[in-house]
């Protein structure tokens, strides 16, 4: 019982520091342009966890470079720059309601192209998760339905996403979540940096 609602509690604030994060990228943009708000956040993503880097070099093995190489791209360093662009033009709010796409086209990436079985607990969790974020839209109906190039962005992010928590899945079941995180950043939190810190992200910080 204490354990799972220790569980409950993880993940509601996992589900409160993921909603807010749209709503930051969103203030970010009031200054920054979207290249620079989604470079930071790589960047402050690698240096979060470049303290696990030399553990996880002593854990990962030759054949899993690959599947962390297509993890740091489709699953951190494109999505974070199509995000900030379709925010350019949508709502944060929006944006977040989309990003529920990404349990379903994981389910029907799997089941096509990486032939994974799920249970009616899985199907039955995304079915749930997908009406109720369909509800919340119910307000934005003309959002919803309205397919835009900047919808487009959000959705192909998604699919990134989904992609990559198969290949994890797939291809990096051995390795824990620290290890493929920490060692995915080393791939696009540096390049994010030397952007950012190469660009006007300082004058413009020091002139709010």
């Amino acid at each position: 019982m204490e354990k799972s609602i220790k569980n409950y509690v993880i993940l509601i604030f996992l589900a409160i520091v993921w909603g807010s994060s749209f709503i930051l990228m969103k203030r970010g943009l009031e200054v920054y342009s979207y290249t620079q708000v989604a470079a930071l956040r790589l960047f402050i993503a690698f240096l979060s966890l470049l303290p696990f880097v030399f553990r996880a070099f002593k854990k990962v093995a030759k054949k899993h470079w690959l599947p962390i190489i297509i993890t740091a791209f489709l699953g951190n360093g494109i999505p974070a720059f199509l995000f900030t662009k379709a925010q350019t033009y949508l709502d944060s709010s929006f944006v977040g309601i989309l990003n529920s796409l990404t349990p379903l086209f994981t389910l029907l990436l799997g089941i096509y192209f990486f032939k994974s079985r799920p249970n009616k607990t899985n199907i039955f969790g995304i079915i749930i998760g997908f009406t109720g974020a369909f509800m919340l839209s119910f307000s934005n109906l003309n959002d919803v339905f309205t397919i835009n190039f900047y919808t487009l962005l959000v959705v192909l992010a998604t699919l990134f996403y989904a992609t990559s928590v198969n290949v994890i899945r797939k291809y990096l079941a051995d390795l824990d979540a620290i290890s493929i995180s920490s060692l995915a950043f080393l791939f696009v939190g540096p390049a994010s940096g030397i952007y950012v810190f190469n660009g006007d992200f300082i004058p413009l910080l020091l002139s709010e």
